[in-house]
């Protein structure tokens, strides 16, 4: 049995918040909290313990039609689309100070649906959110029209117009930074948005919308629906009356998303999706420790939940000993800890489902006959929760199903090569285009390969280093389109050409 509050020890301050907060699971539409129209709920249940955190709202068809008919309604209206820039602007950042005024309420918010430890939802989740609101409050007056070096007889007028009603369904591994990605760029150029959260960690999406509301965005501007992604997510994807669509989820769902948009009203869809991530170390890379830091860093952080995590390690044969060596004595900072405890650098899973998936995989790696070095079990089972340890499998072939599906958990393999030709086919055998990274002391060779790598970014001596300013998307199966940078506000705009003929 799951412990009760009385019985669960009070090691930090947030064990004490996490007993007093009462999260709301109503949506959010037209600016008003309200219940399914069917009157029907889920529950939310915490990974961290399997505590039930809310009852939310299961939103079906019926509750879609409504949030886009409001949406509709308020972009018509011009109510947001035809303010000026300075008044968006205003608005948007006064949301940001919002968010970060009440940092650790949705900090919790963030921990308790997911299982993220609560430093990083707090020092990172939290102020990212923000700073992209900010970011893209900060763009609406740097952005100018074009005029076109058209014939001196004509003048051609370039203008970046709001796309209209724009849908936005997000993933539960980073559900207030992903939800932020959208909500920034598409608010920022007057479009309204109805967001559907991942029915797994719905409850910072709803809160956001309520801080916008209070920050001053008209309401019916912002709508979220919570509910499963085949009920709500598809009433969405297929609605007649969105114009665009950006997804950010496995790549399974996002060929979805592209049928239910030929499907309906071939409404333009930006599918962030999955990754297979090679991390490539060189045999003339002379800090091994630094590199085998940067990886178990990125691997198990999040508890693996990353879809630019660097799941594939390609280390020369000549380091290999030593590099696999370096990263097993990194996992010792990675067990599986309570996430409300600040000290805690990896949480629970999402739910047992995904613990499932990941214990699943970690057997067909033992099966196929990779050599899994350390972890490969379940943790933590007597607190209620979902736990895996951090695992590390050597020697895997890159035709392995551990080394070519995106697992969505703290496991690493570590895959041996001779040349570097042969690193980069083995880096660009993948279905997946997300990420890479290059480990070298020679810059020719970090240019040669980088330009060589099949990926949206490539990092050269580090891994996710990242900045608002930068896009992030990738390429073949990890999706199309960019989040965040000015070339996001690509996605929720049209581009209209007013041609004026001009009199002797």
């Amino acid at each position: 049995m799951t412990p009760s509050e009385t019985e669960r020890p009070l090691t930090s301050p947030w064990h004490r918040l996490a007993l007093d907060i009462t999260p709301d699971g109503r949506a959010l539409i037209d600016g008003q909290r309200v219940e399914a129209q069917a009157g029907e709920v889920f529950e939310c249940r915490s990974p961290i313990d399997g505590r039930l955190l809310a009852q939310v709202s299961r939103g079906r068809a019926a509750d879609i039609d409504l949030a886009v008919a409001v949406a509709r309604r308020s972009f018509d209206s011009g109510i947001w689309a035809r303010q000026p820039p300075a008044v968006r602007k205003r608005v948007l950042q006064r949301f940001a100070e919002l968010i970060l005024q009440n940092k650790e309420e949705l900090a919790l918010l963030e921990t308790l649906d997911m299982g993220k430890p609560i430093q990083f939802s707090l020092d990172a989740d939290v102020p990212g959110a923000a700073r992209c609101i900010a970011w893209y409050a900060e763009a609406i007056d740097k952005v100018y029209d074009e005029i076109a070096p058209t014939p001196a007889n004509a003048l051609a007028l370039i203008q970046r117009e709001p796309v209209g009603v724009v849908g936005a369904i997000v993933p539960w591994n980073y559900p207030m930074l992903m939800s932020a990605w959208k909500i920034g760029p598409a608010l920022a150029t007057g479009n309204s948005l109805v967001l559907k959260p991942s029915e797994k960690s719905p409850l910072t999406a709803m809160r956001l919308a309520e801080l916008a509301l209070q920050a001053g965005l008209p309401e019916g501007v912002f709508s979220v629906v919570p509910g499963h992604g085949h009920e709500a997510g598809e009433a969405l994807a297929l609605h007649m009356d969105v114009d665009a669509l950006g997804f950010t989820g496995s790549t399974r769902v996002g060929r979805k998303m592209l049928e239910y948009a030929g499907r309906s009203n071939l409404k333009r869809v930006f599918n962030e999706l999955g990754g297979k991530s090679a991390f490539i170390v060189f045999e003339d890379f002379d800090d091994l420790d630094r590199a085998a830091q940067a990886v178990a860093g990125a691997v198990f952080y999040n508890q693996g939940e990353s879809c630019n995590a660097p799941t594939r390690l390609l280390v020369h044969e000549s380091i290999a000993d030593a590099v696999v060596a370096a990263v097993v004595g990194q996992t010792t900072r990675f067990q599986p800890g309570d996430p409300l405890s600040p000290r805690t650098q990896m949480g629970a899973l999402v739910d047992e489902a995904q613990m499932n998936n990941v214990l699943g995989y970690i057997d067909s790696g033992r099966q196929q006959g990779a050599d899994c070095v350390v972890g490969g079990q379940r943790a933590r089972q007597e607190s209620g929760g979902y736990y895996v340890e951090p695992t590390i499998f050597d020697r895997v072939r890159n035709d392995m199903k551990i080394a070519q599906e995106e697992i969505f958990g703290p496991v690493l393999s570590v895959i041996r090569f001779k040349t570097e030709e042969e690193a980069v086919a083995l880096a660009n055998d993948s279905a997946y285009g997300l990420q890479a990274s290059v480990w070298t002391q020679h810059l020719d060779r970090a240019h040669r390969v980088a330009r060589e790598l099949k990926a949206g970014t490539v990092h050269v001596n580090q891994y996710d280093e990242d900045d608002i300013t930068v896009p992030f998307g990738g390429v073949k199966q990890s999706g199309n389109g960019r989040d965040k940078s000015l070339h996001a506000l690509d996605k929720y705009t049209d581009l209209k050409t007013t041609w004026i003929r001009l009199a002797r």
